[in-house]
């Protein structure tokens, strides 16, 4: 007798915790928010995401990103369980 195993919606998809600061938690109402995006996701989907969203047009078209903690391109591929920084302009002085 043969089975067939079908991958599970699961592993079709990725979830990743993403983190706003300043200005943009303020815009999109929220510090924290989980995504799940179909695979392959990058950064520029959770970016394209975040501008769909309800206050998301007040974000700029390409923020400072950071994945897992490192600075990371908006075509940077995303894994499961991956956390995605949206980070407002840095000021120095």
């Amino acid at each position: 007798m043969s089975e067939t195993f079908r991958m599970s919606s699961a592993s079709e998809v990725v979830t990743v915790q993403v983190l706003l600061f300043a200005r943009f938690a303020e815009l999109l109402g929220a510090e924290r928010l989980a995504i799940e995006l179909p695979r392959p996701a990058s950064l520029q989907a959770v970016l394209d995401r975040l501008l769909a969203m309800p206050g998301g047009a007040g974000l700029p078209p390409r923020p400072l990103l950071a994945l897992n903690q490192s600075q990371a391109s908006p075509e940077t591929l995303l894994e499961d369980g991956d956390e995605v920084a949206v980070l407002p302009p840095l000021a120095g002085g």
